[in-house]
């Protein structure tokens, strides 16, 4: 049924090229028939009513063939079908080009703009008329020795015709042009015949070809790919009044153990180095403080303490024989590992909010509580050592869309106790972060 209807299609459009050309005048008048003779002033026009010849000055354009499309839903759409294939048509219509699928179609007819049969007679009539009055007045002219042009054209007729010249009186030798007094008479309003209402786009069936082919539109606009950003108004810094930060760093921690009182130490004197470098986990949420530059809040961190091992120096353990008499822990160790948490507040002081790379300065103080595993061989226990911290430092952030991305260094004070109080008092702490400032 597809390849026929594209065969219909395909002969109507055909027919089309064969039809009477259709000439819209000026004052709306649209009148059908065959082009005889066209020159740069006049068209002779072959119609049903008889030949007439129109001026070209009066002749707004010629027709291009155009085409009713009758859907389905009962919406008619007229324009000119610029492709077609077996799946779709094109039709230009005056609100822009408007693809149909075929299986919405239901019939498609040559619409040849053609008025109402009387209203086209009477105008062909009228010109046929004025064209041998014209004639007539023309011959009288020529009797009483007028001078003709070239061609065949009288100046003081022809010339006035085609170029509605207005002729000149002369005073004192000096042609003065007259301004001609013109009076327009509005036409009398008249209801619009059923074509000139289709050809302005009224509705015809459910939907009128205007909220057809923005529909249309519509539904092309929806599938194609969003390919642009909504553009959306940015808060302003003095906008935001809360901030999230989570961090990710590592710290060097100088972590010292004194084991002389342990078993089998008694005679170590130097400490054991149970540190190494630890990964730093932590957040931290702000408030801005009124409309300063000083925002303040609550803040967690994790960190671990990296793996050590030294000598297990405990006589119980290297005292230790198995069935046969073999020593059980032929190289006995010690393992440390452990971590700390500390919970407190931080404060941000921005120095350049309003710059694009933003600095501040950044404290925090709060309390530490830190574990170390102690595993012997044989004996293990927890070390603790808890106390109050603080720590300052500068950071940098910079906004990337919707978050910020920055880094800090600060120097972490921390006091210890019990068998860890010769280890240092600072440590240097690197993080990355990623953090939002909400309004």
């Amino acid at each position: 049924m597809k390849r026929s209807l594209i065969l219909c299609l395909l002969t109507l459009l055909g027919a089309a090229v064969l039809q009477a050309e259709s000439i819209k005048m000026k004052d709306g008048t649209i009148i059908s028939g065959s082009i005889l003779e066209q020159t740069q002033y006049t068209l002779n026009l072959a119609t049903s009513f008889g030949t007439v010849t129109l001026n070209q000055k009066e002749i707004e354009q010629i027709l291009p063939d155009k085409h009713r499309i009758l859907l389905k839903g009962g919406t008619q759409l007229v324009g000119v079908i610029v492709d077609l294939d077996e799946f779709n048509l094109k039709l230009q219509t005056d609100d822009g080009i408007v693809n149909i699928d075929m299986p919405q179609i239901a019939n498609i007819e040559v619409y040849d703009y053609d008025q109402a049969p009387k209203t086209q007679q009477t105008y062909v009539e009228q010109k046929i008329e004025t064209a041998q009055e014209e004639k007539a007045r023309q011959e009288q002219v020529a009797q009483t020795g007028a001078v003709q042009a070239a061609g065949g054209l009288a100046f003081d007729s022809d010339i006035d015709k085609v170029f509605d010249t207005q002729k000149a009186t002369v005073v004192n030798g000096q042609a003065v042009s007259a301004v001609p007094t013109v009076s327009v008479t509005p036409a009398p309003a008249r209801p619009l015949t059923d074509e000139e209402a289709f050809l302005k786009g009224v509705k015809t069936g459910a939907v009128s070809q205007q909220q057809y082919a923005a529909q249309a539109k519509d539904s092309l606009s929806a599938q194609k790919p969003a390919t642009q950003k909504e553009n959306k108004p940015q808060a302003k810094e003095k906008d935001f009044r809360t901030y999230l930060a989570i961090q990710l760093g590592a710290m060097p921690l100088d972590l010292k153990l004194n084991v002389s009182e342990r078993p089998g130490f008694s005679a170590e004197k130097e400490p054991k180095d149970v540190g190494g470098t630890s990964v730093v986990a932590s957040g931290k949420f702000l408030w801005r403080l009124l409309d300063s530059n000083l925002w303040l809040g609550p803040n967690l961190s994790i960190a671990n303490i990296a793996n050590n091992t030294f000598d297990d120096l405990d006589p119980d353990t290297l005292a230790a024989m198995d069935s046969t008499g073999a020593p059980l822990y032929p190289d006995p160790k010690i393992k440390t590992s452990g971590q700390f948490i500390s919970l407190g507040v931080s404060a941000n002081y921005y120095l350049n909010p309003k710059s694009r790379v933003v600095f501040y300065l950044t404290g925090n103080a709060g309390y530490e509580m830190l574990t170390l595993n102690y595993r012997g061989e044989m004996k293990s226990d927890s070390i603790k050592s808890n106390g109050f911290s603080a720590g300052g430092g500068l950071g940098v952030e910079t906004r990337v869309d919707d978050l910020m991305l920055g880094a800090e260094v600060r120097q972490q004070f921390s006091t210890r106790s019990n068998e860890l109080k010769d280890s240092a008092a600072s440590n240097t702490v690197f993080t990355a972060q990623v953090s939002w400032k909400f309004q």
